[in-house]
């Protein structure tokens, strides 16, 4: 997701390419950036495409619907959210990879948001609030290869709006976890302790090591700062022992938890 986010306002077929070679070259390095080479359908068995729900277009235009579809995401005229829901409805349509559409095609709507300049610094995951209702969300796909553009660009509105109603909630949680634990904390001001704080709200799940990286200091201090969190009852060992040792705040966790459930993929 990290090469979606990083792209330029412009989107093009090289950094399309780039989002599926980022997001399969480990789980299938051999297709990983490269279009589809074969016809593929959706649904139906694997027997042939005459049961299939929908049979995307010959692998032979691929390349030239890409390049119309970018013509399209670049456009300046449109209105950015009902942009991204059909280009990525065109996207999942011509259906370009042999496997990881889905996954590309919802990276496309975080770079199209950050093209858009709906955000800036963030992923918006706009994706949960599509797949937590796949039959609909798919039902929305059909209707717009039927010609009807309401239905997904709905979908897509819905589940942005709805996610970054739960990232404020988070964004709310996470400030009222660090108020709480300033109260907690009798650290002089300029200490690292202080560092390691804001750090546990990024990275809830430390060692010694990471900690001494991220602040900058030695793994004495490292492990000064961290004793300090343990005795507030921020941070919790979570290994037996004390050799390797791992700390979590639990705190960070338990609200990252509550976010996810809120953003639940599935019902």
């Amino acid at each position: 997701m990290q090469t979606a986010l990083e792209l330029s306002d412009a989107i093009d077929a090289e950094a399309i390419l780039r989002m599926h070679r980022a997001l399969l070259e480990r789980d299938d390095p051999n297709i990983a950036g490269v279009w589809r080479q074969q016809q593929v359908w959706i649904g139906g068995g694997n027997l042939g495409p005459h049961t299939a729900q929908f049979v995307p277009p010959h692998h032979d235009r691929v390349p030239a619907l890409i390049d119309d579809m970018i013509v399209f995401a670049n456009r300046v005229d449109v209105p950015v959210i009902a942009q991204i829901a059909l280009a990525h409805a065109q996207f999942e349509t011509i259906h370009p990879f042999p496997d990881g559409n889905g996954r590309v095609g919802r990276a496309l709507i975080q770079a199209m948001l950050r093209g858009g300049q709906l955000t800036r610094s963030v992923a918006v995951p706009a994706s949960a609030g599509l797949l937590h209702d796949t039959a609909q969300y798919f039902e929305a796909l059909g209707e717009y290869r039927s010609g009807n553009v309401e239905p997904i660009v709905r979908s897509i509105a819905e589940a942005s709006f709805g996610a970054v109603a739960n990232g404020r909630i988070l964004v709310q949680d996470l400030e009222s976890i660090r108020a709480d634990w300033r109260t907690r904390m009798t650290a002089r001001r300029g200490a690292a302790v202080h560092r390691l704080v804001d750090f546990l709200l990024r990275q809830p799940v430390v060692d010694g090591r990471l900690v001494a990286s991220a602040l900058g200091v030695t793994g004495a201090n490292a492990q000064i700062a961290i004793d300090t969190l343990v005795d507030a009852r921020i941070l919790t060992q979570i290994t037996d022992g004390g050799r390797n040792r791992i700390w979590q705040a639990k705190d960070v966790v338990r609200v990252l938890d509550e976010f996810a459930a809120r953003a639940k993929r599935r019902r």
